[in-house]
């Protein structure tokens, strides 16, 4: 598509920079065109008129106008040269016109004004050189013995009077348009300069928070591997203060069994002794219940074997079934407290999810609630547990009545070594139990409190992926 304005700068784009050379080349092109056009009306009016001289210089400049014209559009390079040659060539024609022509044909001086702007685009030396050159050829002209002119010392004097008012007009505004370009320049190259400045500082801010960064996530990693390690021991601690306290359960479960044995062995002994034969029956009888007391000591074994087996497996259970397996652990104290405890069924719950680290969790709650009731002392001591299915999750509740939290332990109740318990506390049973809910069930455990006792509500996934 043809644009005006890249037919003026004969079709070469230029940047900001050279906006001062864009302006000569629409300059130059202008004056082409206009003098073209003059030549062309001067050709066509010296025809009709018959005037037969000026015609072939008029053809001859007029050629050369179009081979600039077409030449700037190839030779970006050549602008200089190409506004040269069209000041000599014009400057040529206005001396011709005042050495050959007659006064009456003052009508041509027109094409002065060509050279004179086109100087506009000269440097300043240059310019005045011309101005020198074309005053003193006017003012010789009238005085020579050369050639006859038919203008006098006056009217070639009116005509270099008018060419350096204009020159000085033109001078003055080539100044100030100078100036204004040198401070434009100057503004530029400050803004460049600013730029160039302000990229560096860019550059050196990136470099220093790319560094600040990789130190930070070499803090960050080293902080988690502190954490990890911590986490690693406190469960580590958690799981060996829980192991000790089965241990003691499995102690203090078994000191029945094996005292029934012990006195059902010591009668059949002492009955021998005294020589009093035990029917076969009686043997039989006294047999079976060791063998019966023996399996369930075995139970107990196997359930605590279970609880501590160190691969973590995704298996499915009724959650009832689970709860019972940790109140198992913590029956022999429920009893020797006289804590009456019960489980809340209203329909079979299928879950599948981390068996043992439920039930360490389920048992660690359960222990804090016996510690309270051994503690308080309360008047008809219960724990009930209940299971409530909603959606996807499960809600696992365990409530006592063991006098609730005080409300400034609240706050800190899952907080590593946090215990109300004095030096029979390690502080971690609760925090490792929020840890394990959190972190491998992606639930979290809840705690209400009153004056008569404590709930904590434990919220899982029903099915673990």
């Amino acid at each position: 598509m043809f644009k005006i304005d890249g037919f003026f700068t004969s079709g070469w784009t230029f940047d900001e920079s050279e906006h001062y050379l864009k302006n000569r080349y629409q300059m130059v092109n202008v004056g082409i065109l206009l003098s073209a056009s003059g030549l062309i009306y001067g050709i066509i009016g010296n025809y009709v008129r018959d005037v037969q001289g000026f015609i072939p210089i008029e053809i001859a400049l007029l050629c050369m106008n179009f081979v600039m014209f077409f030449a700037l559009r190839v030779y970006r390079h050549f602008f200089e040269f190409f506004a040269i040659t069209m000041t000599l060539q014009y400057t040529f024609l206005f001396l011709y016109l005042i050495y050959v022509g007659e006064p009456s044909e003052l009508k041509h001086l027109w094409i002065f004004t060509y050279p004179i702007i086109l100087l506009y685009f000269q440097k300043t030396i240059s310019a005045l050189y011309w101005l020198c050159f074309i005053i003193f050829m006017l003012l010789v002209a009238p005085m020579q013995d050369f050639v006859e002119i038919q203008y006098s010392m006056y009217q070639v004097t009116y005509i270099s009077f008018v060419l350096i008012i204009i020159s000085i007009i033109i001078y003055f505004y080539q100044k100030k348009i100078d100036e204004a370009r040198t401070i434009i320049l100057e503004k530029q190259n400050m803004l460049h300069d600013f730029n160039s400045e302000l990229e560096k500082q860019v550059k050196d801010k990136m470099i220093e928070l790319m560094k600040l960064n990789e130190s930070l996530e070499l803090k960050v990693e080293q902080k988690l591997e502190e954490l990890r390690s911590k986490d690693q021991i406190l469960q580590s601690q958690s799981k060996q203060a829980v192991m000790g306290e089965m241990i003691s359960m499995i102690a203090h479960q078994w000191r029945q069994p094996l005292s029934t044995i012990t006195l059902q062995i010591a009668d059949l002994q002492f009955k021998q002794m005294l020589g009093k034969g035990r029917s076969d029956e009686d043997i039989d009888k006294a047999l079976s219940n060791i063998s019966d007391t023996i399996v369930y000591l075995s139970d107990t074994v196997d359930d605590f074997q279970t609880y501590f087996r160190p691969n973590k497996e995704v298996a499915s259970i009724e959650i009832h079934e689970l709860l019972q397996r940790a109140l198992n652990f913590a029956l022999s104290r429920v009893k020797y407290e006289n804590i009456k405890i019960r489980i809340n069924k209203h329909l079979d719950i299928e879950v599948k999810t981390y068996i043992n680290e439920l039930v360490q969790v389920v048992l660690n709650i359960l222990n804090n609630a016996i510690d309270a009731h051994n503690e308080l002392k309360v008047k008809d001591p219960f724990i009930a547990i209940e299971v409530a299915a909603q959606s996807d999750s499960i809600f696992i509740s365990i409530e006592d009545n063991a006098g609730g939290i005080q409300s400034q332990h609240l706050a800190h109740l899952f907080e590593p070594y946090f215990s109300t318990k004095g030096k029979n506390g390690t502080g971690l049973g609760l925090y490792m139990s929020q840890m394990i809910i959190q972190k491998q069930f992606g639930g979290v455990i809840d705690v209400k409190t009153s004056q008569s006792g404590a709930v904590f509500t434990i919220k899982i996934p029903k099915n673990i992926a």
